[in-house]
């Protein structure tokens, strides 16, 4: 009965899809000494260059803390530096390097891949239909967390 009942819920259904994907792009990632977080992170870094910690970790999806030392291992990793902010001193901006720049050139397509298997047999339609669907889902819990 508890089976039957979790398999109906949304957030169950959600935490088993996103474990699954990740799951899958962490094994076609290896190579690249990455992680899936990490590389979301460095992805966000990569499109809009000179963001501060609290903007990547609001773009990425992640709190605080993680993203203090998920950019500590890619700055120890040579893929992004850090430099002080220029209005404030106590906050810095995160700028990727090339080598970061390269790495995400060369895994976007894997990246894509993931998902494209992830979505196969899914009209064109239904996918718009379940992003619209998630980020009101963001929208309402971002109200209850103060995410936003």
């Amino acid at each position: 009965m508890l089976r039957s009942q979790l398999d109906q819920s949304v957030g169950f259904l959600m935490g088993v899809a996103y474990r699954r994907v990740t799951n899958l792009f962490q094994l076609r990632l290896k190579e690249y000494d990455i992680t899936p977080e990490q590389w979301a992170v460095l992805n966000r870094v990569v499109e809009e260059d000179g963001l501060i910690q609290k903007e990547i970790a609001e773009r990425a999806g992640k709190d605080k803390a993680s993203t203090t030392r998920m950019l500590d291992v890619l700055e120890a990793k040579s893929f992004l530096v850090k430099q002080p902010g220029v209005q404030d001193r106590r906050s810095f901006t995160v700028h990727a390097t090339e080598k970061g720049r390269a790495l995400i050139r060369e895994t976007l397509p894997i990246e894509e891949k993931t998902m494209r298997d992830a979505l196969e047999g899914i009209p064109e339609e239904e996918e718009r239909l379940v992003l619209s669907v998630l980020r009101r889902i963001q929208t309402n819990l971002d109200r209850w967390t103060d995410q936003s």
